[in-house]
């Protein structure tokens, strides 16, 4: 059904649903990176990854810092010390469990 919605209306649809997810995770800022990480493998800093890559396949250019500081709602050196909490010695283990889950998974 949505894949065979015209491009411009399945796009605005994912538009709107990528501002939502940002909307939620500002909402949601005690949700660490790490977390997002260990359950779903990516975090905020993957999502300005994609924004700058995405903008790259757009012939866009956009820094790194600058698609953070979107993603983010701020400067990522301002949320940092306001809501960046340190990694538990479990957070730790349960990441490094989860990557190396997936480069069996990906071998």
């Amino acid at each position: 059904m949505i894949n065979s919605l015209p491009d411009d209306t399945r796009q605005a649809m994912e538009a709107d649903a990528f501002r939502q997810l940002l909307a939620h995770l500002d909402a949601n800022k005690d949700v660490q990176n790490i977390d997002l990480m260990i359950l779903a493998d990516f975090c905020r800093n993957c999502l300005s990854k994609w924004l700058v890559a995405a903008g790259e396949r757009q012939g866009v250019s956009i820094d790194y810092d600058t698609a953070r500081e979107y993603v983010y709602g701020m400067p990522y050196s301002q949320w940092k010390s306001l809501y960046q909490a340190d990694a538990t010695p479990e957070q730790l283990n349960a990441l490094d469990a989860r990557q190396q889950q997936r480069s069996r998974t990906d071998s």
